[in-house]
This record gives structure tokens, C-alpha cells and sequence, in this order.
């Protein structure tokens, strides 16, 4: 290490006065003027945390001062700026050494590239790839990584996968920017593909790290899939990367959205690192969407009560009160929301959101609205979204169309404000004000959210639409419903065709009903899944009443668990009984 580095070294903590020192050092010992000496002192003022925008304003004012600045001095100023709050200011200075007489180096271009991950800044990074291409620097390691990093954050994947696949050399860094980026992506099975290529050695010497294991974690909690995410925390433990606390959170993450929240909890209690605040609002939430209110309070009141250690936070008040919302806890969340003003957490709009959604589906929708119009902050087109779905539940077309009109005046265009307005018209069978929803649908170009599931089988993650004919077993999925259908009416089951938003025939409603995702994956999981196996599904939106019916019914006849994560919470369906008691 030079002497330079040495004095820099030395200042872990300081203000603008100590540059001012080191500054001057430099400059009476005639250190300032040897190049190499004169970049350390730029970059340690541009990009140390210490120094923050203080410490990059005076590594400008001195660049200012440079008769002929070296491409390193650049480099330190555009580096600070990709480090700083205002990551974009170095495209700007970019731009200004590229009319310079040195020209940017392979590092400029990975600290171009640094800021345009940070700002999100697509065109700019696809005009970098192209320069550096040109330049012939296209083969450098660091700057193929950094490159992929800026595309997987972009949501460019296609590209970051061709990037990744073009590099000769690889390092656990290009490894982990992929398999984030396709977790955070909705592209989880490719991010598993690559972890599991990863472990097994197809193509890669580097052994899975800290986070790879987050990005894995994450892809199994987002597909609900088990297997894997076992597979995924033998890997950690077998390496012994569950003495990191992020790791762990992430484990009991998994687990609880893969519908094991008390392999969760044991998780929870046998974690050999310090709880986290993280920890603590992971797990509380896991016992709320498993629908167990009971243990998610439990949790809650245990964590208050050792309070010298951790404070409950905003995050931790949201989970207990989702926790009474889906298991319809009403005088408990009253209890929570009002003990969050004493303890001096301040409500957000999620905090109301969860109240009106908790008094709305109880059934007291006055009191709903009160909240609304008592909120301190101007509501948004969520909490009317909730009330509107809160009065379809109880059929209240008044209060429906009032939350309806409010989400007019936002400016909300979102599919599920029409589907629920249409959904109340239809219970009241007023077809007409179901077809003039639906011709606002289409002039406002409106499309619905398709559904879709999600079944783990023997290790592969397969996924359904409704009416899907696509699987090459089709035939006998469908034939499996067939049987199904005529099993439960033997039960005194009827189609809830009230579901169904069109002014059809009965028959034609019936038949819609009967292939919505979720019941071709519960079909698929029977043909296809040994007796004795639970049958895990993964819905992307929130279950629909008929099929909550039906998948009842078919837990009793064929004597099989299954549980259906929806958009919101664990269904678990056993011997014709829910874990949600149909309160959902």
C-alpha cells in the first residue's frame, strides 16, 4: 500500500475540515502533483460514505482547479456521482470526458454503467453496451458483469441472459446479478434452473454464496415450491450460511409463503444469529397469512413486551393487524390501530387500508367509510378498491357505487374496479349495468388480469391458466373435472354461476366456472400426485368463491389436503373444512 493510501487509510470518520488537511498535505509535500496520488485523494473525497455530498462537492471544486486532468481523476468524480443520491449527474460528466482530450477506459465505462443500474436508466445503458462493444473492451469481466447487473435491474433479462451466456469467464458477482434479477423479474423457475445449475456444477466452479441463496429463496417463496426450497436450505445449512440473519429471514420468508409456516416457526426459535426487527415482522406475518391471528398476536405481545431489546415498528403493527383482518378480529385491530398513535408509530395509507378492509368485510361498511373520511392523508384508489370489495362481498350496491365513483374521480383505470362494480350489478341480476361496465372496460381499453396457478410436481413447477388446453395431458385433466363435477352434485353441490359477470345461460356459466386455474391444477395434482401427498397451488389472484366450494368438496371425497396460496392468504382445505373458516 502507498503512502497515500496509507494517510487516506487512516481517516474512518471525518468532516470537510480533515480534506481540507489532507489537502493540504498533499499539495506542500508536492504529493498532489504526481497523478496517481492525485486521483486517490479525488476518489476517497467522491465515494466515501463518511464525506457523502460534502466530500463529492469538494472533489469537484479541486477537479475544476486541474490544468489537464488524467482519465483517473474522471474516473473518481464519476464514480462519486454513480454512488450519490443523484446517480444521472454522471452521465453528464461522461459526456463531458468523451469531448475531453483522454478518453474514458474500461472503468469509466463500468462506473457509466454503475449509475445507470442505480437510476434505472435503460437507453443509456443500452447506448454504453454499444460503445463498449466498440471500444473492444467487450470482453472485460468486470465490465460484462456490471453490464448485467444494469439489465437484470432494468427488467431487461432477455438481454442479461445473453449477456451472461456470451461471457467466457464468470464470477460469483455475474452468477448472483442474474438469478436476482430473474427472481425479482416474475421469471422464478429460471432463477432456480440457474441456481441448480449452479450446485451441480453444470458450468460453473463457484459454489452458491450469501446472495445466491436470497435470490433462490426468493423465486421458491414467489412459485410456493417446496421441494426446492428445501433443497435450497440443506444447501445453507450443509455450508453453514444460516448464521446470517438476512439468510435466516429469509428462510422463515420462504417457508411461510410456501405454506410451512411451523417449519417457519422452528426456524424462528432455533436461529443461532440475533433476531432482526426483520425476523420478528417475517414471522408475525407468516402466522397472519396462514390465517393463525392467534399466534400472530402471540408473537406480537412477545415482542412488545421484551421492548428494551426491539421496538415494534410500522411494518410489525401491519402484519398484527393483517393478522385480525384474516381472521376477522375486529375489537383486536381496533385495539392495534389505536395502540400505534401511544406508542408513536406513525399510520400509513397501508395501516387505514388494512382497518377498512378489516370493518369491510365484517360487514360494518359505515364505519369503513368513517375511517376513510377521518384519514389525516388523502386516500388512495387502493383503500376505495377495498371498500368497493368489501361492499360486493355484502351486496351493498349503494356503497359500491359510491366507492366506484370516488375511484372515477382519481383517475383509476385498474381491471378489478370494473370487475367488482360488474360482480355487484350481476348478484342483482341488473344486466344492463353490467354491460355498460363492461363497455367502459372496453373504451377505456381496460383488460382483465388473467388468472393463473402455480402446482410443484416431482421437482418442475407447471402452470395453468383458465380454460388452459395447453398441458399435453389435457385431456385427462379435463376428463378429471368431468368426474369431479358429477362426484359433488351428487353432494348437493350447484355451480355458484353467480361468479360469472356475463348475462349467459346457465349451462354456458357452469361451463366458465369449471375451468378456472385453480381447478385445473387441483385436477392435474390428483391424476398426477400419489394419495398420500398434500397438494400445494399458487394462485395469482384471490380465489373464487365457486372454486372455494369445490375444492372443499373434493378434500372430503378423494381424502386429500390441499392448500391454495392466494393473492392474500393460505387456503388449507381439509376433510370439506377451510383453515379460513370461509371467512376470506
Amino acid at each position: 500500500m502507498g503512502y497515500v493510501e496509507s494517510i487516506l487509510r487512516k481517516y474512518t470518520s471525518f468532516g470537510l475540515e480533515h480534506l481540507h488537511q489532507i489537502h493540504s498535505h498533499l499539495l506542500v509535500t508536492g504529493l498532489f502533483q504526481f497523478h496517481h496520488s492525485r486521483s486517490k485523494f479525488l476518489d476517497f473525497c467522491a465515494t466515501s460514505s463518511a464525506a457523502a455530498a460534502a466530500g463529492l462537492a469538494y472533489a469537484i471544486a479541486v477537479f475544476r482547479f486541474l490544468q489537464s486532468p488524467r482519465t483517473n481523476d474522471w474516473n473518481a468524480i464519476i464514480r462519486g456521482h454513480a454512488k450519490s443520491d443523484h446517480p444521472i449527474n454522471a452521465f453528464h460528466w461522461y459526456l463531458a470526458m468523451s469531448r475531453a482530450p483522454c478518453k474514458p477506459d474500461a472503468l469509466t465505462c463500468s462506473f457509466f454503467l454503475q449509475a445507470c443500474a442505480r437510476a434505472l436508466a435503460r437507453i443509456e445503458s443500452l447506448q454504453m453496451h454499444a460503445e463498449v462493444l466498440k471500444s473492444g473492451c467487450g470482453a472485460d469481466v468486470l465490465l460484462q458483469t456490471t453490464l448485467l447487473d444494469v439489465y437484470a435491474k432494468c427488467g431487461d433479462l432477455d438481454y442479461a441472459c445473453q449477456v451472461f451466456d456470451e461471457m467466457s469467464v464468470r464470477d460469483i458477482a455475474s452468477w448472483n446479478a442474474l438469478i436476482a434479477g430473474l427472481a425479482q423479474g416474475n421469471r422464478p423457475y429460471e432463477a432456480l434452473k440457474l441456481f441448480n445449475r449452479m450446485t451441480e456444477g453444470r458450468g460453473s466452479e463457484f459454489m452458491p454464496n450469501e446472495v445466491t441463496v436470497l435470490g433462490a429463496l426468493s423465486a421458491c417463496s414467489q412459485l410456493g415450491a417446496i421441494k426446492e426450497g428445501e433443497k435450497v436450505y440443506d444447501y445453507i445449512r450443509k455450508r453453514k450460511l444460516d448464521k446470517n440473519v438476512i439468510v435466516c429471514n429469509a428462510v422463515i420468508d420462504m417457508y411461510s409463503k410456501c405454506g410451512l409456516v411451523k417449519k417457519a416457526f422452528g426456524v424462528f426459535e432455533a436461529m443461532r444469529c440475533l433476531r432482526s426487527l426483520v425476523t420478528w415482522n417475517t414471522m408475525i406475518m407468516g402466522f397472519a397469512m396462514d390465517g393463525d391471528g392467534h399466534k400472530a398476536l402471540q408473537l406480537f405481545n412477545r415482542m412488545v413486551e421484551n421492548r428494551h431489546r426491539l421496538a415494534p415498528d410500522g411494518v410489525t403493527y401491519l402484519a398484527a393487524l393483517c393478522a385480525c383482518n384474516h381472521g376477522g378480529m375486529v375489537d383486536e385491530g381496533t385495539r392495534l390501530f389505536e395502540l400505534m398513535g401511544r406508542h408513536g408509530v406513525r399510520k400509513n395509507m397501508k395501516h387505514y387500508g388494512c382497518m377498512v378492509d378489516l370493518l369491510g368485510r365484517a360487514g360494518r361498511l359505515g364505519e369503513a367509510y368513517d375511517i376513510i373520511h377521518s384519514m389525516p392523508i388523502f386516500p388512495d384508489a387502493v383503500l376505495w378498491q377495498t371498500l368497493l370489495g368489501a361492499s360486493t362481498i355484502h351486496g351493498n350496491l349503494e356503497m359500491a357505487e359510491n366507492a366506484s365513483r370516488k375511484l372515477v374521480e382519481i383517475g383509476s383505470t385498474a381491471c378489478g374496479d370494473f370487475v367488482l362494480l360488474s360482480n355487484v350489478y350481476a348478484a342483482h341480476e341488473r344486466w344492463s349495468d353490467v354491460r355498460r361496465v363492461r363497455d367502459a372496460m372496453k373504451t377505456r381499453d381496460v383488460k382483465k388480469v388473467p388468472g393463473f396457478s402455480y402446482i410443484e410436481m416431482n421437482g418442475a413447477i407447471v402452470q395453468f391458466y383458465n380454460g388452459d388446453k395447453s398441458h399435453p395431458k389435457w385431456k385427462d385433466i379435463h376428463a378429471k373435472l368431468e368426474e369431479i363435477r358429477f362426484k359433488i352434485r351428487e353432494l348437493g353441490y350447484e355451480p355458484g354461476t353467480n361468479y360469472v359477470l356475463h348475462d349467459i345461460g346457465e349451462e354456458e356459466k357452469d361451463n366458465a366456472l369449471s375451468y378456472h386455474s385453480e381447478k385445473l391444477a387441483v385436477a392435474f395434482g390428483l391424476i398426477g400426485m400419489d394419495d398420500a401427498s398434500t397438494i400445494n397451488i399458487n394462485k395469482n389472484l384471490r380465489i373464487c368463491g365457486d372454486c372455494h366450494v369445490v375444492i372443499k368438496l373434493v378434500s372430503k371425497l378423494y381424502d386429500r389436503e390441499i392448500v391454495v396460496r392466494d393473492r392474500t392468504r393460505f387456503h388449507r382445505f381439509k376433510d370439506g373444512v377451510c383453515s379460513c373458516r370461509d371467512y376470506w
